[in-house]
């Protein structure tokens, strides 16, 4: 059993961050920023909760749908940066929208959190025939967990909303999601409640002795090893289970972390970055929203089209990955 995407939506905070305003507090420069990452602007929310983002983003997602929010059965929400411990950004999300029938629970899978909710919503279709639709909402603000003091992280990062209104298909479907638990310390932000200090015992083996109290820590060269061989790997992974090659698939969309990754991951499976959607050079890293919002996008702009074939392939924090193959 497969899905369809019935309607998408996304939306952005209007506050934008351009390479050169981080002259002002780090030293860097434009040309520094964008050679080494691909990113230009990024847009950075302000007073916009998460929780805001992703109502904003699912509303238009059903309008583009042309469905009536009640008869939304489950609503699954992606984030790593929610608004608050409880309750959940999908809970608040469901009320605000008006899906009144809706299940409502968040997901935490970081940067590969889309791929990994798009296929929990494929297996709550598939195994519940009371179920017609499922939204997923990835939203982000992962401007308020940035160390501004670290150049080699704070400019990565931006903040948005994408959303997919999805329903039981025979279209072509295919997944795989997987974790490396070894890595969980390569990128990681403490909760607010758990200070370092707090963590230390002498019975308990602390893997993040380094991590700043609630701020983003990556290791970047560590994270960069490990996201070239995760992302053509999370396509290969799904694509085995139909036998499916990269000459078949119309359009990848990766996580937009970075565009050498991009890059190299593109060389590795031996496919032309024409195939890719980039969209980082406006939106930056904006974690499980980057699938979705570079999806999106090439659907209004009519890049991606009815009947293609797609692979959204993504990495994160914990260290997770996987893949989805699809027929949009």
């Amino acid at each position: 059993m497969g899905i369809s995407i019935l309607g998408m939506g996304r939306y952005v905070p209007d506050q934008v961050l351009k390479n050169d305003d981080f002259t002002r507090f780090i030293e860097t420069d434009d040309e520094w920023i964008r050679t080494r990452t691909g990113i230009i602007e990024r847009p950075m929310a302000g007073w916009e909760p998460t929780w805001y983002m992703g109502k904003q983003a699912a509303l238009r997602a059903i309008e583009a749908a042309g469905i009536d929010p009640a008869k939304i059965g489950l609503v699954i929400s992606c984030t790593a940066t929610s608004d608050f411990h409880t309750p959940s950004m999908a809970s608040v999300i469901q009320h605000e929208i008006g899906a009144i029938s809706a299940a409502a629970f968040d997901m935490n899978a970081a940067c590969s959190g889309f791929v990994y909710a798009t296929d929990t919503a494929r297996r709550f279709l598939e195994t519940d025939d009371t179920l017609k639709y499922v939204l997923v909402v990835a939203t982000e603000a992962l401007s308020r967990f940035l160390d501004f003091n670290d150049r080699s992280s704070c400019i990565l990062f931006g903040d948005g909303a994408a959303a997919v209104v999805l329903e039981k298909s025979d279209k072509l479907y295919s997944s795989a999601l997987c974790s490396d638990g070894s890595g969980a310390s390569l990128l990681c932000a403490r909760a607010l409640s758990v200070a370092p200090e707090v963590a230390q015992d002498k019975e308990f083996n602390d893997p993040f002795p380094k991590a700043p109290l609630h701020k983003l820590q990556q290791n970047g060269k560590e994270v960069y090893k490990f996201a070239v061989q995760a992302l053509p790997k999370s396509f290969e992974l799904a694509a085995e289970k139909v036998s499916i090659t990269k000459d078949d698939i119309d359009w990848f969309v990766p996580h937009q972390a970075n565009i050498r990754i991009i890059e190299t991951a593109a060389k590795k499976l031996d496919a032309p970055m024409e195939k890719f959607i980039v969209t980082l050079d406006h939106y930056g890293n904006t974690s499980s929203a980057s699938i979705p919002l570079a999806l999106c996008e090439s659907i209004e702009k009519g890049i991606i089209k009815r009947g293609q074939k797609l692979a959204l392939i993504g990495f994160g924090a914990g260290l997770t990955y996987g893949g989805i193959i699809l027929e949009y």
